[in-house]
């Protein structure tokens, strides 16, 4: 097969054993350093996915991505729920209670933000039925003040299914004995498990009936409405559009982006500014050619000036070197991203298996929102770090190429 004469020197000095050992190892530890770079940047990307997709789906699978309330009780929620659907960015709607409060049990206090719900409808607006440990949603029956609680909340109040828990309300009630704070036995009749410290341990569902009551309101009364979207990345303006269209002085409403929106942007932005600093790191390995040419450059000076002597152009002279350093580029992308695929696809289960070696969690849910490691590789990213590798590694070449190229052959062989 026909190749041009500097492709197929090119290539020869890179498959060849130079003679000076140094420059062979300069080559290598550059080879190395540009795959080592890749492969972090793959890992570390995909990290940064993950994070950024468990938000997405676990975290704001859960929370509201918006929500539409009144200064008083809503008393046709079913109704206001018609008006809302109506928007054509709205995906599915269901009624909510809130109280914030202490839990109780044997001694032990837990802070809770008890979240009511009707069960038919709080499946079509979150992903809470996924992570059910054990009972069941549907065992939150109207009046039979039944709670489920995140499995963090039940090993720190040392509950499970069918304990009872006492719930202390922020209200007060005055008697002829005195003031006493409001409070009401629960039975725990399930338990979830999201992997976020937030919710694990500090939310509880329970029937809206049930917190109605504790409220002193009408049974079929609630604080507002959940809202589900096609895109959550929407709900600002949607939920600002739809609470206009109801009447600006009767509803309000809120979005996932004032009580999550800082994480997910900080989740964002470290990922912008990680792959920067990673990309510098890719940036010095590939720049590392330059001093492996420049040695092959001066090893090589004599070859070069028989080249010259025997008819080879500057261009010619200048596209060997482009060509050695450019396999080098290649050869240690390519190493890159398969070692950093590989890894980046068994990262989480490789740290899962050491923390269960090691007896530790690196990621605690009391610190972290999550309590494991995600990954998520993605093909764009894998794309774009061994493109930006490449085009490194080929700049790197054109200093050392052009120098070889202004090689004078009688300089060369003056000395030969």
């Amino acid at each position: 097969m026909f190749r041009p004469l500097f492709v197929f020197i090119g290539t020869r000095y890179t498959r060849a054993k130079r003679r000076n050992h140094f420059v062979s190892f300069i080559s290598l530890t550059s080879m190395i350093g540009l795959a080592l770079g890749v492969v972090v940047m793959i890992v570390v990307l995909s990290v940064m996915n993950g994070f950024d997709h468990e938000m997405r789906t676990r975290v704001l699978g859960m929370v509201p991505h918006a929500t539409i309330e009144g200064d008083q009780p809503i008393n046709d929620w079913h109704a206001l729920a018609d008006k809302v659907k109506t928007h054509p960015e709205v995906q599915a709607v269901a009624p909510f209670t809130q109280m914030q409060g202490l839990l109780s049990s044997n001694g032990k206090v837990q802070k809770v933000l008890l979240n009511a719900i009707d069960p038919a409808e709080e499946r079509k607006v979150s992903i809470i039925d996924n992570f059910m440990q054990k009972g069941r949603l549907d065992d939150l029956t109207p009046d039979s003040f039944g709670i489920v609680i995140g499995d963090k909340a039940a090993t720190s109040l040392g509950v499970g299914i069918g304990d009872k828990l006492t719930f202390v309300t922020p209200e007060v009630t005055v008697t002829p004995g005195g003031i006493f704070p409001r409070m009401k036995r629960f039975t725990v009749v399930g338990i979830f498990h999201v992997g976020a410290g937030e919710l694990d341990g500090f939310l509880g569902l329970t029937n809206l009936t049930d917190l109605a009551r504790l409220h002193r309101w009408k049974p079929d009364q609630v604080q507002g409405l959940r809202l589900k979207f096609d895109d959550l990345f929407e709900a600002p303006r949607v939920a600002w559009e739809i609470a206009q269209k109801l009447g600006d002085h009767d509803f309000y409403a809120r979005d996932w982006t004032r009580t999550h929106g800082n994480l997910y942007q900080a989740i964002r932005m470290e990922k912008a500014m990680i792959g920067l600093l990673l990309l510098l790191i890719v940036a010095v390995a590939a720049f590392n050619i330059i001093s492996t040419l420049v040695m092959v450059v001066n090893d090589k000076k004599g070859d070069i000036a028989i080249l010259r002597t025997l008819g080879a152009t500057p261009g010619q002279i200048m596209g060997i070197f482009m060509v050695q350093g450019t396999v080098i580029g290649v050869v240690g992308t390519f190493i890159g991203a398969v070692v950093g695929i590989f890894a980046a696809l068994n990262v989480s289960a490789a740290v899962s298996a050491l923390e269960g070696l090691i007896g530790h969690k690196f990621l605690s849910a009391d610190v972290y929102f999550i309590d494991y490691l995600p990954s998520q590789l993605m093909a764009e990213d894998v794309v774009l770090v061994c493109g930006a590798a490449l085009v490194l590694s080929f700049l790197a070449t054109l200093y050392p190429a052009w120098r070889a190229a202004r090689t004078q052959p009688a300089e060369a062989l003056r000395y030969e």
